[in-house]
């Protein structure tokens, strides 16, 4: 039988367990431990962000949302075992978040469960960055969440088309000095500039993301590369208003795989020869994808007479055209317009293999290689081309162009004979910007 000594001992266990536990749970400041993984778990609701569709400021002035992100960021970066960041269901509205390393925790974790909104105000972009990753080791983004990049309120602010120093509009996802990363299962649409920016990195792989923009979105490139090696950009779909993918220079040792691009601009190694100080692109293997109404298919651009580079090693294979206005085309002619004499451009490009590529074609010049007439392309590859034009009104037989280049034609080739005048294929693009 319990005596009232007991019954106040019991008590006075009792009480000091639950300020024990209460301690211990505000020690974890806003930490969770998912115990089947062993992972912390930081949500960035317990940090103060809002999931409202508003944007909001605290006492300072400072951005609500943006505040407790970094500070999720921040608090899981620096947790010494594993650690993962969590952006639950809602729509939360925020400028730009830095999410920069070293980590202390190993491969840290950002899974996106709801809808991120970038602000309207330009001025909330210090850089062009919306959400910028940096300098951290096996980061993984994650998630079924969608970045909306509200570009339609801003495109008009793009000039780079007639201002050579336009200012770059945000991009939306930036992954800057990373390795071992990957992005994968989110939507990202109408980003303000790129989608997804893969500069100064280490083995990357993108993978089932889902990117979307009108089709005259002007820059909206899916997934662009620079300065960068050993990426992997694998089934996933992309519509937009430019390039599906660019790889840019400094690109070595890209694969692109099981891609459906559409609309768009095609999937395109370049531009190339615009800025000082370019490094080649080198190794860039693109198979095994689809491309529906895009406005280009399998493309190498360069501008002319700007700076000196190089682009070889480069194959397309086991594609699919359906509806493509340009299937395969190198253009040493970009940004010229249509029956300009321009100067020659300074890339050599070298290497090169079109291969087992079928489908349709809007036009009936399948193939336009058209190089720099001071270097000349070398080792252009041509073979298995089985594409068709739709029956138009007026639209004639297959054609194909080649100038100043090495071409050799292997395998099937009907009507394609790689002779016939130059020509500047024709294009709805927007200049690009100076941003690497």
């Amino acid at each position: 039988m319990a005596t009232p000594r007991t019954n106040e001992l019991t008590k006075v266990v009792l009480f000091l367990g639950l300020a024990l536990f209460f301690s211990e749970a505000q020690g974890r400041t806003h930490r969770s431990l998912a115990q089947t993984t062993g992972t912390a778990v930081f949500d960035v609701t317990s940090y103060g962000a809002k999931g409202d569709g508003k944007e909001a400021v605290d006492e300072d002035g400072e951005p609500i949302n943006d505040v407790a992100f970094i500070q999720a960021w921040n608090a899981a970066c620096h947790t010494a075992g594993p650690a993962k960041v969590v952006i639950p269901p809602g729509k939360f509205v925020l400028g730009q978040v830095i999410f920069a390393g070293p980590c202390q925790c190993p491969n840290p974790i950002v899974e996106v469960q709801g809808t991120v909104i970038a602000t309207t105000d330009l001025s909330q972009y210090p850089s062009p960055d919306w959400f910028l990753f940096e300098r951290v080791d096996g980061v993984v983004l994650t998630g079924t969440g969608t970045f909306d990049g509200q570009g339609h309120v801003n495109w008009g602010q793009n000039d780079c088309e007639k201002n050579p120093d336009c200012v770059t509009l945000p991009s939306s996802i930036k992954f800057h000095r990373l390795s071992n990363a990957v992005i994968e299962g989110i939507k990202s649409v109408n980003s303000m500039f790129f989608h997804i920016f893969v500069t100064g990195c280490h083995n990357v792989t993108v993978r089932n993301v889902n990117l979307v923009a009108p089709f005259d979105s002007p820059n909206t490139d899916g997934v662009h590369t620079s300065i960068s090696d050993m990426v992997t950009i694998a089934d996933s779909v992309i519509a937009t208003g430019d390039d599906c993918v660019s790889v840019g220079h400094g690109s070595v040792n890209v694969t692109v795989t099981g891609v459906t691009c559409g609309p768009g601009h095609g999937i395109s190694v370049g531009s190339l020869g615009k800025q000082v100080g370019e490094k080649p692109v080198q190794f860039v293997h693109v198979k095994n994808c689809t491309l529906v109404r895009s406005d280009n298919g399998a493309r190498i651009k360069s501008w002319p007479a700007r700076t000196a580079n190089t682009a070889s090693d480069i194959i397309f294979e086991e594609l699919i055209m359906d509806h493509v206005k340009n299937p395969i085309i190198i253009n040493q002619r970009y940004g010229c317009k249509k029956n300009s004499v321009p100067k020659p451009s300074l890339v050599k490009i070298s290497n090169v293999q079109f291969k087992n590529i079928t489908g349709t074609t809007i036009t009936n010049a399948v193939v336009n290689i058209i190089c720099s007439e001071k270097f000349p392309c070398e080792g252009i590859h041509v073979g298995d081309i089985d594409l068709q034009p739709i029956p138009l009104k007026g639209l004639a037989q297959v054609t194909s162009t080649c100038s100043n280049a090495n071409v050799i034609l292997e395998g099937k080739h009907d009507g394609i004979t790689c002779s016939g005048a130059p020509a500047t294929p024709t294009s709805t693009e927007e200049a690009e910007s100076d941003l690497e």
